[in-house]
């Protein structure tokens, strides 16, 4: 049996593993191991899996990883998805939908500090969706607004799903950071824009909201102030060239605490709670890292991304055409998996191909974040509506009919980023 055949039994066994529900990591580690005994031998596989763990737990590379998780709690202890809201009702919810477009708003500053597009939906659906039930807000649009304002974190920095790309890709996690907020922004515009169109075919979807004098709207800036200071710290400080990624997970760890502990948000069980969770987040995504090695050192000696990429180059496919397929992928495994398994199973066979058609690394990144939470929110598997109708009172059909507008925006904003990669590419351009 050639080394490539053995390469491609390995990749579907290790989608059967996930399928199964073993642990993503476990399963990278064992498929990675006997299919490296079969292609180089039990001798040379032994001491790669013997050095592998070490050479990843051993850099102080990937300690951007437990740094950026640490600022996330840091900040997630002290209420921020609520605050979040509050603050963006305050400014927008008189409008005409003004709560869902709030609701967007509070999605995308939590997600981007928690890091995970479930919890935001699940901690937006608790205290939001209330909210725009008392103003007697269609479900559709409450829990459709939910569902898709979750996924917008992935793009927006600090994001775990850039660090992961950089790391398994050696593209800069700096420049995959800058490269998503325009494209988080437009993500934002579209939603709005959904919410706005769907507002003024029919108002009673979401009426307005009482308006508040200008000195309360002042007053809730208030609430959000720290997190847009440590915002434009770390990510001012990697566009400007001041410190690394991970000098900036640590500068952003620090000054969350500093903050937390100065408006007495951070208290002892919390802070014990924030190191707790901060371990068991970092461990979880070591050990995808140390089976994503093991697993592209079988797949580099299979040959099999090399012969792909090759194979497909030889087809003389127009390259717009199996990028489009990749991301349709990348929706599909979308709707079963976290976006962390999704990476650390495809980039080691779709990123040659995608480099070997001279697409640009990190605007491949970014799309390949949007197109992986497009399916979070995808009908009839999307995680987040799954999660979201175990958090509120509503029929799992009409969270599916809630969500369909805001899919079909993401469609359009996709279709702008990649017929327009200046948008991803633009910040990263200019820095220093």
């Amino acid at each position: 049996m050639s080394a490539p055949v053995i390469g491609l039994l390995g990749f579907g066994s290790g989608l059967v593993c996930v399928f199964l529900g073993i642990h993503i990591g476990m399963s990278l580690i064992v498929v990675g191991f006997v299919g490296s005994i079969a292609v180089i031998g039990l001798e040379i596989s032994l001491a790669n899996a013997g050095i592998v763990p070490f050479a990843v737990t051993g850099d102080a590379n990937f300690t951007v990883i437990p740094l950026f998780l640490l600022m996330s709690e840091f900040i997630s202890a002290g209420g921020i998805g609520r605050e979040a809201y509050l603050t963006a009702r305050a400014w927008i919810g008189h409008f005409r939908g003004g709560l869902a477009m709030a609701t967007v708003g509070a999605c995308g500053i939590f997600a981007a500090v928690s890091g995970s597009s479930l919890a935001t939906a699940l901690v937006m659906g608790k205290m939001a969706y209330p909210e725009m039930k008392k103003y007697n807000y269609s479900s559709e649009l409450a829990s459709g607004c939910i569902a898709a304002g979750g996924s917008l974190g992935i793009m927006i920095p600090p994001s775990v799903a850039f660090i992961m790309i950089g790391i398994l890709t050696e593209v800069s996690i700096g420049k995959l950071f800058i490269a998503g907020i325009l494209p988080g922004i437009s993500q934002v515009v579209f939603y709005w824009a959904t919410i706005f169109i769907m507002c003024r075919l029919n108002p009673s979807m979401g009426p307005a909201a009482i308006k508040l004098p200008l000195k309360q709207k002042v007053g809730t800036l208030g609430l959000t102030w720290p997190v847009i200071l440590i915002f434009g710290l770390v990510v001012g400080g990697i566009y400007g060239g001041i410190f690394t990624a991970t000098e900036a997970g640590a500068i952003g760890a620090f000054g969350a605490l500093v903050v937390g502990l100065a408006r007495r948000q951070l208290s002892r069980a919390s802070f014990a709670n924030s190191l707790k969770n901060t371990v068991k987040s970092a461990a979880m995504l070591m050990l995808l890292l140390i089976g994503a090695y093991i697993f592209n050192r079988f797949l580099a000696v299979s040959r099999v991304p090399f012969v792909a990429a090759s194979w497909i180059s030889e087809l003389g496919i127009n390259r717009y055409v199996v990028l489009i397929i990749i991301l349709f992928l990348y929706i599909i495994l979308g709707m079963f998996f976290d976006i962390m398994a999704v990476l650390v199973l495809t980039v080691p066979i779709l990123f040659p191909i995608i480099d070997s058609l001279g697409f640009d690394g990190v605007w491949y990144g970014v799309l390949m974040c949007r197109v992986a939470e497009m399916g979070f929110i995808s009908p009839p598997f999307g995680l987040n509506l799954f999660g979201l109708v175990g958090t509120i009172d509503v029929p799992l059909v009409v969270i599916f009919r809630g969500v369909i507008p805001f899919l079909i925006s993401d469609v359009f904003n996709l279709a702008l980023l990649v017929g327009f990669p200046a948008i991803s590419l633009l910040l990263p351009n200019l820095m220093i």
